[in-house]
């Protein structure tokens, strides 16, 4: 099993899939990786080689910014918009949905469960 930035790339998978278990890369930034990597898309995980493998680590290391980095980054962004008090910060900080979504009837899985009306629950 291949490890890139700390994670698993399942065998199975073909290189293209593979990549996308990878926090901050997705299906287009993947095949931009193996075309500059120079490998074939339909390979699978456990038909590269170590030099391929390491084609790979080195193009995402120095190129992307994944993983620890990326979350840590979102975080600040996050953390900066709640200090200074915009919109969106106060809508992450209400626990609501931040991109303009309708939130009458919709937006239960971010705003949570309703609350229980006249002592009744729901089982």
């Amino acid at each position: 099993m291949a490890r890139i930035s700390g994670v698993e790339i399942p065998k199975n998978k073909k290189v293209t899939i593979g990549l996308t278990s990878i926090f901050g890369v997705g299906l287009t930034t993947a095949k931009a990786i193996i075309a500059s990597a120079k490998i074939d898309p339909e390979k699978r995980i456990k038909d590269l080689s170590d030099d391929d493998v390491q084609k790979i680590r080195n193009i995402i290391e120095n190129n992307y910014k994944v993983e620890g980095d990326l979350r840590s980054e979102i975080m600040m962004n996050i953390r900066t918009l709640k200090e200074i008090g915009c919109y969106r910060g106060i809508r992450h900080m209400r626990k609501l949905p931040v991109r303009g979504q309708n939130t009458q009837a919709n937006a239960r899985s971010h705003k949570g469960a309703r609350p229980a009306i006249g002592g009744r629950k729901k089982k």
